[in-house]
This record gives structure tokens, sequence and C-alpha cells, in this order.
């Protein structure tokens, strides 16, 4: 891959995200969906000018190093910048036991199933109950706009949706150790999982709190946002580097931007800024994310693993209720 073919890929992934998302706005349909079907449609096309988008051309930018470095410290500081951390701690009971609780019994319950219905390792189905057991909100919020309900409700789930991203990255990273180990400590787990969120959490607030302090003494809206990107980054970086959660880190550190830093230390002006950056950066993050997970999907081995898939989707619904 040359630096032009990669920048005609990204070109063509922004144009068909702006297309897309033009799109839904008449077809009513959740964006993130629509994004998944346009990438499937435009790997399925054979078309020359759309050579960048082939398989044998493209850049293999959907890697783990990408999604959790890249990616999700965009998605989750955006995310946790906008929510007001009184509406957080009034609903702090409930938000606690979907986010860590919740999530733990879903990842069980999943993992168990397609333990006993595809045949898993049980390591193995837990560590794919981990993955999958952390809601997107996306769809959810805009129905609750659209019907205009209790403002409550829509910060219960949008806050769950922040912390349950934290918890289940944790949970994966603590079964994907065991996988490779070949076997999971019940006790160790439990105290890893705690370091992990507490260690985060304290590391996320003793970041933000010093770019907060530091955005005080200045009124300068780039310098500011770009405080705001080094926090970001460099809370997830650090707090992987440190073997603590680094979305729990990066969430917390958004939390203390958006409701101490934000308010207490930049001006009109500077707020505007940074909500325009952090939201336009969060739309480009998740158009990528989404367009790139409908370019790998393979048609037909989607179609020739139909059973199992409708096992695991069965599973992941069971698992969910509970």
């Amino acid at each position: 891959m040359t630096a032009i073919s990669g920048v005609e890929f990204l070109i063509w992934l922004l144009i068909a995200a702006s297309a897309i998302a033009l799109l839904t706005k008449y077809l009513r349909i959740p964006y993130t969906v629509a994004l998944v079907l346009g990438g499937l449609l435009l790997s399925l096309l054979r078309l020359p000018f759309l050579s960048p988008l082939q398989p044998d051309q493209r850049p293999h930018w959907l890697t783990p190093d990408v999604i959790l470095i890249l990616f999700l410290p965009t998605l989750v500081f955006e995310g946790s910048v906008k929510i007001d951390v009184r509406d957080l701690l009034r609903d702090s009971a409930p938000l606690l036991v979907l986010a860590n609780v919740g999530v733990l019994l879903a990842t069980l319950v999943t993992g168990s199933l397609i333990h006993w219905m595809i045949g898993l390792p049980i390591l193995i189905a837990l560590l794919f109950g981990a993955i999958i057991s952390a809601t997107d909100p996306i769809s959810v919020l805009a129905i609750f706009k659209d019907l205009k309900m209790n403002k409550r409700l829509s910060v219960i789930i949008e806050g769950e949706s922040l912390l349950n991203d934290g918890t289940a990255v944790v949970v994966f990273q603590i079964l994907l150790a065991a996988v490779i180990a070949g076997g999971l400590s019940a006790g160790k787990g439990i105290g890893q999982f705690l370091l992990a969120v507490v260690g985060g959490t304290a590391l996320g607030s003793a970041l933000g709190y010093g770019a907060s302090k530091v955005t005080q003494a200045i009124d300068d809206p780039q310098i500011e946002i770009t405080l705001t990107t080094i926090v970001a980054y460099g809370s997830y970086l650090l707090a992987n580097h440190l073997h603590l959660s680094g979305v729990i880190a990066t969430a917390s550190a958004g939390l203390i931007v958006g409701n101490f830093g934000a308010k207490k230390g930049m001006s009109a002006t500077t707020k505007v800024a940074l909500e325009s950056f952090w939201e336009y950066l969060a739309f480009v993050m998740n158009s990528l994310v989404f367009l790139l997970i409908g370019l790998e999907v393979r048609v037909d081995s989607l179609a020739h693993a139909w059973r199992p898939i409708l096992f695991a989707i069965a599973a992941v619904l069971i698992g969910r209720s509970f």
C-alpha cells in the first residue's frame, strides 16, 4: 500500500459515509446499520473507479490495534465529555448495576449458551460474550428523541453505554489472557478487574483535572482543543501501559474535562469549538469503523455458517434479556 492509495481509500470512505448519512435521513433506518450495508455493497461492486476499495488493493485498517488505539479513544471521550456528571451521580445505582453486573451477567449467559449450542470451548465462548455484550445506544437514543422520551431514561441509556464499554473491554482482556495462558483464576480475574477499573478511573480523573487547570490559564481554542486531544489519547495509552483500563481512563478524563475544565476554564467560543470538533471527529471515526466492518464481511462465509450465526443471535438476545 502506498501513501496515495491510502488517501484514496480514506476519501472514498468519507464520500460513502456522507452519501449514506444523507440517505438515512430519508430512509429512516439506523445510521450504523446503513453504514455496514453500504460497506457490504461497496465490497461487492467491481467498478474500475472503485479499485481503491477492492480487497487486494485497500489497506487493512480493521485490526485490533487500529480499532482500540485510533478509533476507540475518540468515541469514548466524545461520549463522556458531553455528559453532565450530576445526572450520572443521580442515577449512579442503576448505571453501575447495568454497566457492571449487567455486562458480566450477559457475558456469562451468552458465553455459556454459545458453549452449549455450538460447542466452542468455554473460554472462547465467554470471550465472544464479552465482545458482544456492550450495547450501542445510537439507534435507541434517536428513537427516544423522536418520541420525546423522558430525559432521565435517555441519560441512563447513554451513561450505561459509556460505562459498559470499559467493563466489556476489561473483561475481554482478562479472558483473552486466560485463553492464552490456558486457564482462568476467578480470584485473580476479579482482582484484575477491580484494579483496571479503579486504577483507570483515578488515572483518567487526574489527567483530566490537570488538563482542566491548564486551560484555566490560557484562552486559545486551538491550544485548548489540542490539550483535550492529548488527554483523550494520552490517558488511554498510559492506562494500557500501566495495565489499567484505557476506556475507563479516557471516559473519566472526558467527564472531568466536560464538567470541570469546560465550565470553569473555557470561554463560550472555546466550548462551541470543542463540542463541534469532537462531534465531527466522532462522526468520522464511527463512520469509518462501520464502513470497514461492511467491507470486511464475506457474504459466502456468512451463508455457509448460517446455523451457528442464528444460534449466536439467539444466545445474545437471551443474554441481554438478563
